[in-house]
């Protein structure tokens, strides 16, 4: 197993268990402690998790730039119960944008079960999902992001997407406030985002309940922006001035 795949399995365990000890990743992943050890060295020093005494967790989101396999495996089953709810948002015969998160990823997913979509989407693994299936998508093009290497940004990839209108936008974000605000930490992929959601019907906003209260660096848009929010808890209290038409539950 390669060091990146240890790291991405080690990821996905700390998602299901919140904490775990070296002995427990090492019988999961069968490779030796020292191996283990190196990995959640290199893990910690990126931000990922917090070492203790012969354990480890999850670190909490402090605005770092995760890499997609890694963010994919964050809240994994809440993001793919999130985007089986927002799959029965859609009909068949519509055109949807799909952003670069990990969220709208699931949503790409499942899209072959549902048929008849066409997609337009900056993700470079939302398209090589949907390559494999008889489903119309169009990639946007531009240049693959120094932040976030499974994403395409810059020019190129804005002019394309202000020449589309789509019926629906499913995008994602780093972090909620209390007061609605959205937040993430990709600058190049706010500016996408924005041009989505401006070229958009409707709005679907996928937000597990990990990022309420977060914040981040590049302000992306509010609640009042959004049509629908898919989230996997009740968000009522949550939220300064809650719009309970907006939240879909999954």
């Amino acid at each position: 197993m390669y060091k990146c795949e240890r790291e991405d399995e080690i990821m996905a365990l700390l998602t299901e268990t919140e904490y775990a000890t070296v002995e427990y990743l090492v019988k999961k992943i069968n490779i030796s402690a020292s191996s283990i050890r190196r990995d959640l060295k290199n893990l910690e020093e990126r931000g990922l998790v917090v070492r203790s005494y012969g354990g480890v967790k999850l670190a909490e989101p402090t605005g770092k730039h995760i890499p997609f396999s890694l963010r994919s495996h964050e809240n994994s089953v809440q993001k793919k119960q999130i985007a089986k709810a927002a799959l029965r948002l859609l009909q068949p015969g519509e055109t949807i944008f799909i952003d670069g998160s990990s969220s709208a990823f699931f949503v790409a997913e499942l899209l072959p079960a549902l048929g008849g979509v066409t997609v337009f989407t900056n993700s470079v693994d939302v398209m090589s999902t949907l390559s494999g299936y008889d489903i119309k998508a169009y990639c946007t093009g531009g240049a693959i992001s120094g932040d976030n290497r499974a994403v395409l940004v810059g020019g190129y990839t804005e002019d394309f997407v202000r020449r589309i209108h789509a019926d629906t936008v499913f995008f994602s974000v780093q972090a909620i406030n209390a007061d609605g605000e959205l937040f993430d930490c990709y600058a190049e992929e706010v500016a996408v985002r924005n041009l989505m959601m401006k070229n958009a019907h409707r709005r679907i906003l996928l937000c597990d309940s990990s990022k309420w209260g977060k914040t981040s660096t590049f302000y992306q848009a509010s609640m009042q922006d959004i049509d629908y929010m898919v989230t996997d808890r009740d968000p009522n209290r949550f939220f300064s001035e809650p719009s309970p038409e907006k939240y879909i539950l999954a």
